[in-house]
């Protein structure tokens, strides 16, 4: 998604407000596309702070938000009103160019899709943040995709192309390439929604893992109760605010309070 709007009409949130200890930090973010009276308010004011090494998983129904809650929060789009700082950087007031160096050295994702480049090898699509980021030598930089390889069960596949491999493995060579960099934050968008059950669970468990031994920091959005299970906490959001909050729990325990949010909104509808 593109970014839209000039930055004079952007207004922050003064910056005093922030802990300077999180990850992630939201104040005031509101993004709302369109005019008058086919205006959609995708966001209606979120303040969220997130503490390094920590994993949150961000669920909704349809329409909640979830999807432009990732964007703003990963700089992929400007809220219309508030503020975003990512490992104690306000992004707000960002241009492009400065976005995008961020995203190549501070930030990983992790899609669906995997988005993995068929043209290169496994090593060098784990690689291809180190390089688009620079400063490092290549030495090191082979070092290190060796190392995140196998930890993530993929040693001695580095010269493989991604076609070689399951969607599994090709989502296990994504969580490598995400974490390469040592970024501030991982952003995963429906990280297990094109896996089986068993291959989703051995996908968020590497996440986990991430956080519990590399001290990353998640973000996932998902629409599914097992994989949310995994995160520290759960944030539930509905008509672009988050409305309620669940500390780590199990897939059926996220599944009820997901139920009672869809069955508050369609009576409130």
């Amino acid at each position: 998604m593109g970014l839209r709007r000039s930055r004079r009409q952007h207004r922050q949130t003064p910056p005093e407000r922030y802990d300077t200890t999180a990850a992630v930090e939201l104040r005031g973010v509101r993004r709302t596309y369109g005019r008058g009276g086919s205006a959609v308010r995708a966001l209606r004011g979120i303040d969220l702070s997130l503490p390094r090494g920590s994993f949150t998983a961000v669920m909704g129904p349809s329409g909640s938000g979830k999807s432009t809650f990732l964007q703003c929060a990963a700089g992929l789009d400007l809220p219309t009103e508030g503020s975003v700082r990512l490992g104690g950087t306000e992004i707000t007031a960002m241009n492009e160019n400065e976005l995008t160096e961020l995203r190549r050295g501070r930030l990983g994702f992790v899609f669906q899709a995997f988005n993995l480049l068929p043209s290169l090898t496994v090593e060098q699509n784990v690689l291809l943040p180190l390089r688009l980021a620079g400063g490092r030598s290549a030495h090191e930089g082979r070092d290190r995709a060796a190392e995140l390889l196998a930890r993530v069960g993929l040693e001695g596949k580095g010269g493989r192309r991604p076609a070689e491999l399951s969607g599994g493995q090709q989502q296990r060579v994504a969580i490598a390439r995400a974490l390469v960099t040592r970024p501030d934050v991982v952003f995963a968008d429906e990280p297990t929604g094109a896996l089986d059950t068993a291959t989703a669970a051995e996908v968020l468990g590497l996440l986990r893992d991430a956080v519990d031994s590399l001290r990353a920091t998640v973000v996932m959005v998902t629409h599914d109760p097992a994989a949310a299970a995994h995160a520290d906490q759960v944030l539930f959001l509905a008509d672009g605010l988050i409305t309620d909050r669940l500390p780590r729990s199990s897939a059926a325990a996220v599944a009820a309070r997901m139920a009672t949010l869809t069955a508050d909104g369609a009576a409130a509808a």
